[in-house]
């Protein structure tokens, strides 16, 4: 059922989403291989990331593939470990300070590249094999999302992730230099 846009609860989920931080990159060269983590990647609307394994194979859903850095912590928790590596969970790109469900139906910029949502990023069977029994459930919810390349670009660490709707003036200075 869709969202009737003149409601209340439509009306808040498009109110203003604070910028978020790229923190962590990292490529899949190959199923399973050892991800690679560099500082700076490409991302082109045909492929998604140059270089990762799932580039030119997919319908481009999964271009790429975000979560929030805390979430990490939340699984560690659900998990009791101490900490939970984006390896682990084979991510592209990890955030901070951004509520990445905020991005549903919204375009947003990822350090020069623009970015859609597509969708959650749910997690596989393969959670149990890494993580233990109850690794599945540990990242249900907290997986992350999907986005579709709109407009190539590069994107590095410490760059800013900007919703296109995000008002100007609620962005922190260091905001308005990336934009």
């Amino acid at each position: 059922m869709a969202l009737n846009p003149a409601s209340p609860l439509a009306q808040l989920m498009l109110s203003p989403v604070r910028a978020g931080r790229v923190e962590w990159i990292g490529i899949r060269p190959a199923r399973r291989a050892a991800m690679l983590t560099p500082d700076r990647i490409e991302l082109n609307s045909q492929d998604g990331i140059v270089g990762d394994r799932y580039m030119s194979k997919t319908t481009g859903n999964r271009h790429v593939t975000l979560i929030q850095s805390e979430h990490l912590m939340a699984i560690a928790c659900f998990l009791g470990r101490d900490q939970v590596t984006p390896e682990d969970l084979r991510r592209n790109i990890v955030v901070s300070g951004l509520n990445l469900l905020a991005l549903k139906d919204r375009e947003f910029r990822l350090g020069s590249a623009t970015l859609k949502m597509t969708g959650d990023c749910h997690p596989c069977s393969r959670m149990e094999e890494t993580f233990g029994p109850g690794g599945y459930n540990a990242v249900r919810g907290h997986g992350g999302i999907t986005a579709r390349v709109i407009m190539a670009g590069t994107v590095a660490i410490g760059e800013t992730v900007v919703p296109m709707s995000a008002p100007i003036n609620n962005m922190t200075p260091q905001d308005h230099n990336a934009v």
